[in-house]
């Protein structure tokens, strides 16, 4: 798995725990080991920009993802195919203000994030009750398989 995680803010985002979560749920999807995503930490105005580009939505938001060849997860003995995953950004300021409304903290809602763009990336959605109640619940167990601790209240809908 090529995960590549960069920071284009100043703000210090712990990028190693990043990707490590990134490899753990490409593993725990069965997702080929060949297979690429990235991740960027952008500024407020940039993910506005994004927002209204791809959303039509103005003001910056936490998390978006781009799926590039639509993969899907696999089975323990067929993974998915390989390709590029797509690529996930997200603003750490936003992700700040929403541990601290939240009370945990900022890098565990950075987990929660990036973990949620992973999700969205493999074809997982919440626009529906029955597909947010997966989707949350799958987000749910990977962060805290991950994690080896509770994941913290979803800020992300």
């Amino acid at each position: 798995m090529s995960v590549e995680v960069n920071n284009e803010t100043d703000y210090e985002v712990d990028l190693h725990d990043v990707q490590k979560l990134a490899d753990s749920i490409t593993e725990a999807m069965f997702i080929h080991p060949e297979t690429e995503v990235s991740i960027v930490f952008i500024d407020e105005d940039a993910m506005s920009e994004l927002h209204v580009e791809w959303m039509d939505l103005e003001g910056p938001t936490d998390v978006m993802s781009f799926p590039m060849d639509e993969l899907r997860p696999g089975s323990e003995t067929a993974p998915s195919e390989s390709g590029i995953l797509g690529d996930i950004v997200i603003c750490p300021t936003i992700a700040e203000a929403q541990a601290k409304a939240g009370g945990h903290a900022v890098h565990d809602e950075i987990l929660l994030l990036t973990t949620h763009g992973m999700l969205h990336l493999m074809g997982f959605d919440h626009e529906e009750p029955e597909e947010k109640a997966e989707m949350f619940t799958l987000q749910r167990r990977l962060l805290e398989g991950y994690t080896g601790r509770p994941a913290p209240k979803e800020t992300v809908e």
